[in-house]
C-alpha cells in the first residue's frame, strides 16, 4: 500500500470534519461532473460551502501529501478512464452566492457563467451578453479568461477574490491579473478563484435579451451543442483557425470509438455515444499529427487533462 493510499482514510475523516459527512463522496464518477461525460472515479470528491472551507480542505490535502484538483463545471476537462487518485475540490457545487451593488455583480466561483449572464440581463445590466452560451463556472472563466464572439472576461472583470498557495486570501484588481488569450495569473501563479466582481453598465433589458438571443442562435447554428464536448478542443493557432485547418486536413467526421471530430464544426471533438477518455485522446492526437503533417502547424489543446 502506498503512502497516499494509507493516508487517504485519515484524510477522508479530516475532510468530513471540515465540510460535513454529506459533502465528502468516495469513488465519485467524474463522468457525472464533466461536459464530455467521460472519466473514471475520483478517490474523494469534496464540496466546500464557503471560502474558509476551501482553504481548510486544500491545506488538509497538502499536509497529507495527497494530490488535489479544484473543479468548476468541468467544461474544459478530460478526466482519464482510470479516474483521479486524489481529492477533487468541487467549488461549483458549493460556492454559488451572488450579490449586486448598483452596476457591480459579484459571483462566487461556482456560479454558472451562463446563469450570471441571465441574471445580469434580468437586472438590466449589460456586459455579460457574450457569456450567455459559455458552459463554465465563473472561477473557470477567470482562470482562462473565457470569451466568445465579441467579448471576454477581461472586458468586464473588476477584481477577483483568491486563495493564494500560502493559504492567505487576497483581492486582485483585473489590471494585475495578466489576462490574455486563454491565459491569466490565476493559472500561472497557482491561485484559486473564490469570487469575481464584474463591472457592468445599465442597459435596456430588451436590447440585452435580443443580443443574447442572437448569439445563442448563431451558436446553435454553428456548434454541436446537442452532443457532449468540452467546447472548442484546440486553442486558436497564430494566423490560423483550428477548425479550418482540421476541415482542410479532411478530418471532419474522423472517429475513434465513441469520440469524433464534429461534422457540424471541425473545431469540436464530441462524444457521439459512450466515448472513453482514451477515445477522445486518440482523436485529439490524430488531429494534431495530421494537421502538423499537412500544414506544419501543431495544434495546442484548449482541453485540460486530468488523471
Amino acid at each position: 500500500m502506498s503512502d497516499t493510499e494509507s493516508g487517504r482514510e485519515p484524510l477522508a475523516w479530516r475532510l468530513r470534519s471540515i465540510v460535513g459527512e454529506e459533502n465528502v463522496l468516495e469513488n465519485e464518477p467524474m463522468s457525472a461532473h464533466t461536459t464530455f461525460r467521460v472519466g473514471g472515479p475520483a478517490d474523494l470528491f469534496v464540496i466546500p460551502e464557503d471560502f474558509d472551507e476551501v482553504r481548510d480542505v486544500l491545506r488538509a490535502c497538502d499536509e497529507a501529501g495527497v494530490e488535489r484538483f479544484v473543479l468548476g463545471r468541468g467544461s474544459d476537462l478530460l478526466v482519464s478512464d482510470e479516474g483521479y487518485r486524489g481529492v477533487i475540490v468541487a467549488v461549483a457545487d458549493g460556492l454559488t452566492g451572488v450579490s449586486v451593488d448598483g452596476t457591480e455583480m459579484t459571483c462566487q466561483a461556482g456560479v454558472d457563467l451562463r446563469e450570471a449572464s441571465e441574471m445580469a440581463c434580468e437586472l438590466g445590466l449589460s456586459g455579460l451578453e457574450f457569456a450567455c452560451g459559455i458552459p463554465g463556472s465563473v472561477g473557470g472563466a477567470c482562470f482562462m479568461n473565457a470569451g466568445a464572439y465579441d467579448g471576454c472576461v477581461a472586458d468586464v472583470l473588476k477584481c477577483v477574490r483568491v486563495l493564494r498557495p500560502d493559504g492567505s486570501f487576497e483581492t486582485i484588481d483585473v489590471a494585475d491579473l495578466d489576462l490574455g488569450y486563454r491565459h491569466s495569473r490565476v493559472a500561472t501563479d497557482g491561485l484559486v478563484v473564490l469570487s469575481a466582481t464584474f463591472a457592468l453598465k445599465k442597459g435596456d433589458g430588451e436590447k440585452i435579451r435580443a443580443k443574447m438571443d442572437d448569439l445563442t442562435a448563431r451558436r446553435e447554428e454553428k456548434q454541436p451543442l446537442e452532443l457532449p464536448s468540452a467546447g472548442s478542443t484546440f486553442k486558436r493557432p497564430e494566423g490560423h483557425f483550428a477548425g479550418k485547418l482540421i476541415m482542410d486536413a479532411g478530418l471532419q467526421g474522423y472517429q475513434v470509438g465513441g469520440a469524433a471530430v464534429s461534422k457540424k464544426h471541425a473545431g469540436f471533438v464530441v462524444n457521439v455515444g459512450d466515448a472513453t477518455a482514451a477515445d477522445v485522446h486518440a482523436v485529439i492526437g490524430h488531429v494534431q499529427d495530421e494537421v502538423e503533417r499537412q500544414f506544419g502547424v501543431r495544434l495546442e489543446p484548449e482541453v485540460r487533462f486530468l488523471g
